[in-house]
């Protein structure tokens, strides 16, 4: 005669399942916000501001490490603090993923002027310190903002005094922000511009980004890992075969 567990026996028995399954998704959680709060956060890029270095529908990884941590390092800025901790400079250059003071989303920009800096546009020349940075003509190419809207931009590189170099995008030389005031970046502050320069609302516009502060840095750009056009959203994976950017997946996001 076959025995049958108790009921009770039973009821135990799903029970420490349920308790089992929540523990192992509570640790994969807490992991997951280990991973996006000191080392990698994912970021997408819905504008066109740094075209063509990242196009609209470019999903990336920053290293949140690099420059140490501020109070938006942590998710929704929970932990209120001014400045860095283990901070470390940025080189001019780099692309910075940071929170605008007067803004609630992050932005993404190339990181221009050091604390210091003397930063001036003079028409459509970027100007460091007193010192025009070299710009070489590429070519022209169309260029798609978020809205569809299409019109045909100069590419150039643009080779900063420390070697660095990249390419930008100009509608032309005579834009609203080709001619500007001359900045002085105070202290503890970075000035940030966007490589499709007619199409970037950044540090030229006082009233909105303006100067950074070094504690709201998020995270240093490092890696694209997915890219696809128009603004599909990446779910929709029956449209990836004429919309995926395979040749953009998995590359550094410096040229």
């Amino acid at each position: 005669m076959s025995k049958t567990k108790p009921k009770s026996s039973k009821a135990n028995s799903f029970v420490s399942e349920i308790m089992e399954t929540i523990i192992i998704i509570v640790q994969a959680l807490i992991i997951a916000l280990v991973f996006r709060t000191f080392l990698f956060q994912p970021f997408f890029i819905p504008t066109a501001s740094m075209q063509s270095s990242l196009m609209i529908g470019d999903y990336l990884m920053a290293s949140k490490y690099t420059w140490g941590y501020g109070r938006y390092s942590f998710p929704l800025g929970i932990i209120p603090f001014n400045g860095r901790i283990f901070e470390r400079i940025p080189n001019r250059g780099d692309i910075a993923v940071f929170r605008p003071v007067t803004e609630k989303d992050p932005y993404i920009k190339r990181l221009i002027g050091l604390p210091g800096d003397k930063i001036q546009v003079k028409e459509g020349r970027l100007y460091i310190n007193e010192e025009i940075t070299k710009r070489e003509e590429i070519g022209t190419v169309q260029d798609k903002d978020s809205r569809g809207y299409i019109i045909p931009v100069t590419q150039y590189r643009e080779t900063l005094p420390s070697g660095v170099s990249y390419i930008i995008q100009e509608i032309s030389d005579e834009q609203r922000l080709d001619n500007t005031q001359e900045y002085i970046v105070p202290a503890g502050h970075y000035f940030m511009m966007g490589d499709n320069r007619d199409r970037s609302s950044d540090s030229r516009i006082l009233s909105s980004v303006g100067y950074v502060p070094a504690g709201n840095l998020i995270g240093k750009a490092e890696v694209r890992f997915f890219s696809i056009t128009d603004n599909i959203a990446p779910w929709k994976i029956w449209l990836w075969p004429k919309n995926v950017r395979l040749d953009r997946m998995f590359e550094s996001v410096y040229q």
